[in-house]
């Protein structure tokens, strides 16, 4: 886990922030599905919500710094799989 306030590392890994991405007809419909069965959204910190469009990704490393998965997210929903994460951290023990 990683804490990036500044958001070096974020941009290094060539994140940002995309309007059209965050409120795209299916992010939006996928979010609505949560009011009509009544599902609650996850507590969000304010601090959290200075930038609602930043997009996120999945990334891990090895213990040297080396990238292992790089995973920049598509959509606010996109996320891999547990699967391909374990592949990856695994990948470590083959070499």
């Amino acid at each position: 886990m990683l804490l990036d306030p500044q958001r070096k590392i974020y941009r290094s890994f060539g994140l940002g922030s995309s309007y059209s991405r965050v409120m795209s007809f299916g992010c939006l419909l996928q979010y609505s599905e949560y009011g009509a069965v009544d599902r609650d959204f996850p507590d969000v910190p304010a601090r959290l919500l200075e930038d609602i469009y930043q997009m996120g990704g999945d990334f891990l490393l090895d213990d040297t710094g080396k990238v292992l998965l790089s995973h920049p997210c598509k959509t606010p929903l996109d996320r891999p799989s547990t699967s391909h994460l374990l592949k990856a951290a695994d990948s470590t023990d083959s070499e």
